[in-house]
C-alpha cells in the first residue's frame, strides 16, 4: 500500500508540474510525459497485484470475501485507477472533457485511497 501511495504522489506531482508548464510559455520537459505514463502504468499494475493478493489472502484466511468495508473500497480504487487510465488515453485537444474527467477521477482516487488505507489497517490488525 505504501508503494501505491508513493506512486500516486509521484503521479500527482508530475501531473501538477506538467499542468503548470503547459500554462507557461515553456514546453514541458521532454521526458515528463514518458515518466508520467510509466508511473501510471506501474500504478495500474500495482493496484491489480494488490487486488489479487488481497483476494487470495482473504480467501485463504477466512474462506470468503466481504467481511469488511475494505473490499468495496478496494474495488473502488481498482475501478477509479482503471477509469483514470482510460480517461488519460482519451486526452487530446479534440476531447477537452477527458482531461477534466481524468482530474476528477484522480481526486476521487485520493479520497478512496485514504479510505482503503484506513480500512486496510483494520484488516491487518485482524491478521495479527
Amino acid at each position: 500500500m505504501g508503494l501505491t501511495l508513493t506512486g500516486y504522489g509521484l503521479l500527482a506531482t508530475t501531473g501538477l508540474y506538467w499542468a503548470y508548464r503547459r500554462r507557461q510559455t515553456d514546453a514541458p520537459p521532454a521526458g515528463l510525459r514518458l515518466l508520467h505514463l510509466t508511473l501510471g502504468i506501474a500504478l495500474v499494475l500495482l493496484v491489480l497485484l494488490l487486488l489479487a493478493i488481497g483476494i487470495v489472502g482473504t480467501l485463504g484466511e477466512y474462506g470468503r470475501l466481504g467481511h469488511s468495508v475494505h473490499l468495496p473500497l478496494g474495488l473502488s480504487v481498482v475501478g477509479l485507477v482503471l477509469a483514470s487510465a482510460w480517461s488519460a488515453s482519451r486526452i487530446s485537444p479534440a476531447r477537452p472533457w477527458a482531461r477534466t474527467l481524468h482530474l476528477a477521477l484522480n481526486g476521487g482516487l485520493a479520497l478512496t485511497l485514504a479510505g482503503v488505507g484506513l480500512s486496510g489497517w483494520q484488516v491487518v490488525q485482524k491478521y495479527l
